[in-house]
């Protein structure tokens, strides 16, 4: 095996939460920074919170993101099966081993009177009564099928120290630690076990997840030692926020891979700005592409501080990947969106006209919006002292304006512009209030992704000249 080995192991409880993604994310650049390798493993031992297409989704995801891993449940290896669920046997064989060194103990205790288990503290603590029972009674326990679970015996006294790459040294007093629970009844393991033997299993040399885990890290150590086993190095990351005081989640908001896929941002714009969430490259460049960021990552960039969550960046960033995409490209993610639109346009040239005005695919409907509604429009939008238009104006101008669009011969941005350039000449305007007129005249909005002959193109002749002759027609009723 590689000698750098990273994994990421969601559970398929739910859909890709963004900081799963940022785990994931940052495991993958480590292994590909360092020459090693990325392994994807399915934590799905929990049975009773299981989601339909969790795991779909997490393919998906990792797909999507270009996360691609080295060894998984799809594409085999040699430390396989990689989803938990399958290798039961392995965890039980494991967990009789430290029963048998007095290191883990058989626990048969009832719900009910595990809900009477509360500390000073208020907190569940068991207080290892089934850790004394005689191997008699254990044995006669088992013999008559009573429901039990292996708990793990955790030393009362003492202190747990490790070291972590982002927070440091850490020393937790064993007194503070719990006897968590390492086999269920159900014979499933518990993430607490089943973790650490297939890291152990698995050769993971470097364990990225959250900073919860900080303080269930010595109760993984020790059964490591009892193990005999090598302890990997841990990189604990920063919470990400969506304020200084809540944690982003789906109960507030948009937490989840998806939710910004469905807004219109793109994969690689959410990865990038993913990245930077709780990691600084120390450079002033802040758009990345994947390659760049293997190339720029390093755990000495973490932060011990929590991230906030801030939309209001990702826009800017993702409106940085939509400029640069192609033109078909952009086209090609935009049509769906415009499915929307009823009336009939030019949509290749709406997705030129609004590629370098957006900043999510999301922002569509909104920015060509006017398409669709046009009747009942302030006439107060032709007032604009910077034109140095006026509904009066707009009133007087549009009957020739209606007569040179009419007798238009070539329907093409060079050729109406051209016209009406020709056209504020002969009228003795500035071209400022004239395009100012006949873009208010068939849109309705005082801003629109293009100027006046583009928005003429963009609806075509027949429906030009209907705008024109509807807002003439109540320019002519509000001024008499």
């Amino acid at each position: 095996m590689n000698s750098i080995r990273t994994r990421f192991a969601p559970s398929p409880t739910g859909f890709m939460h963004i900081g799963n993604l940022r785990t994931a994310l940052y495991a993958y650049l480590f292994a590909k920074k360092n020459g090693g390798q990325f392994i994807l493993r399915i934590e799905d031992t929990d049975q009773e919170r299981l989601v339909d297409d969790a795991v779909k989704a997490i393919y998906s995801t990792l797909k999507l993101a270009n996360l691609r891993h080295d060894e998984g449940p799809d594409i085999g290896g040699p430390c396989k099966p990689y989803v938990q669920s399958e290798r039961k046997d392995i965890y039980k064989k494991y967990a009789d081993e430290l029963v048998s060194a007095s290191h883990a103990y058989y626990c048969f205790c009832t719900k009910e009177r595990l809900d009477t288990l509360v500390d000073g503290t208020g907190n569940r603590r068991y207080d290892k009564r089934c850790l004394h029972l005689s191997p008699k009674e254990v044995q006669e326990k088992l013999d008559a099928g009573t429901p039990c679970v292996i708990r793990q015996n955790v030393p009362s006294e003492g202190v747990t120290t490790f070291s972590d790459m982002v927070y440091g040294k850490i020393s937790i007093e064993n007194k503070e630690l719990h006897d968590n629970v390492l086999l269920k009844s159900d014979g499933f393991p518990t993430y607490n076990f089943a973790n650490v033997v297939d890291d152990h299993l698995m050769g993971i040399t470097h364990v990225f997840r959250g900073m919860e885990y900080l303080s269930s890290t010595p109760n993984y150590n020790l059964l490591y030692e009892a193990f005999g086993w090598t302890i990997p190095q841990y990189v604990h990351l920063p919470h990400i926020m969506r304020d200084k005081h809540h944690k982003l989640s789906k109960r507030h908001g948009d937490a989840n891979f998806e939710d910004f896929l469905d807004k219109g941002f793109l994969p690689e714009a959410i990865l990038n700005y993913v990245a930077l969430l709780g990691w600084n490259p120390k450079t002033e460049v802040e758009k990345f592409s994947l390659s760049e960021l293997v190339e720029a990552f390093d755990v000495s960039g973490i932060s011990k501080a929590s991230a906030v969550f801030d939309e209001v960046k990702l826009r800017w960033l993702n409106s940085q990947y939509l400029k640069e995409l192609s033109p078909q490209r952009f086209h090609d993610l935009a049509l769906p969106r415009y499915r929307s639109i009823s009336t009939p346009v030019n949509v290749n040239l709406l997705s030129t006209l609004i590629q370098p005005r957006i900043s999510a695919l999301s922002d569509i409907p909104e920015v060509a919006g006017f398409v669709d509604c046009f009747d009942g429009y302030s006439l107060e939008m032709f007032d604009n002292k910077n034109a140095k238009s006026s509904a009066q104006l707009a009133k007087e101008v549009l009957p020739a304006v209606i007569d040179t669009l009419e007798n238009a011969d070539t329907w093409s941005n060079d050729a109406l512009f051209g016209a009406l350039e020709q056209l504020t000449a002969q009228l003795n305007l500035k071209k400022k209030q004239l395009l100012w007129i006949v873009r208010i005249a068939i849109t309705g909005q005082l801003s629109t992704p293009g100027g006046a002959s583009e928005m003429c193109v963009l609806i075509g002749k027949e429906l030009t000249l209907k705008r024109l002759k509807q807002s003439l027609s109540r320019l002519c009723a509000l001024c008499g």
